[in-house]
């Protein structure tokens, strides 16, 4: 599950929330905490259900489960007082509110073509460079270990050079800050040339005819 509230991107399957192009450092169990309510919206849980999945071979009060909400309220830049995301339900439990959530892919999905290779980029920071653990890892001496990054926020994509070396290339011409990406955009990182691929999602399926 991957989905998309306000300017947070949240993705069950890698464990990792962005806002904008930074992470969110939740702790495992606050993980744990806004999984089970996203999973779950718009129905309330009850602190007794929410106490024993959280904690099912420990005896905790609920100031335990509160630090909790405390914890992914502030990292989410959430207010108690009036709340986009974490509902309080008094005198029984928690929500999330589910009118802004929607699918991620509904901004649009984005690739970089490499020769055969065909690389997804996700919500946030897609590194490009030598370092092994880059979305996109170059093994080359002449790229930088943090060569440049594709950002992705709210259906768009940015391409930035992070003062590498060499340089980061656009279209022929030398990036110096940074450049939107459309469809179909050559970026040329060292020896590797990469195209930008943007493939809007939804619509109806065209019908062909005989």
């Amino acid at each position: 599950m991957r989905i998309r509230f306000g300017e947070c991107t949240f993705d069950a399957v890698r464990r990792e929330i962005r806002r904008g192009a930074g992470i969110v450092h939740l702790s495992p169990r606050a993980f744990d905490l806004l999984l089970l309510l996203v999973e779950r919206r718009p129905r309330a849980l009850s602190k007794d259900e929410l106490l024993r999945v959280l904690w099912p071979d420990a005896f905790v009060t609920e100031a335990s489960l509160a630090g909790l909400v405390s914890e992914i309220r502030r990292e989410l830049c959430d207010d108690a007082r009036e709340p986009r995301y974490l509902r309080t339900v008094h005198g029984f439990g928690y929500a999330f509110s589910d009118g802004t959530v929607r699918a991620a892919d509904e901004d649009g999905v984005f690739r970089l073509v490499w020769g055969l290779r065909e690389v997804s980029l996700a919500e946030g920071e897609n590194l490009l460079g030598r370092d092994p653990a880059a979305a996109v890892p170059i093994d080359d001496a002449t790229v930088s270990r943090h060569h440049a990054r594709i950002v992705i926020h709210a259906g768009d994509a940015v391409l930035e050079d992070l003062g590498s070396k060499n340089g980061t290339w656009l279209g022929g011409s030398r990036i110096a800050s940074s450049v939107p990406l459309a469809d179909g955009d050559e970026i040329r990182v060292g020896p590797a040339a990469l195209t930008f691929r943007s493939f809007t999602s939804g619509g109806s399926t065209a019908t062909v005819l005989d």
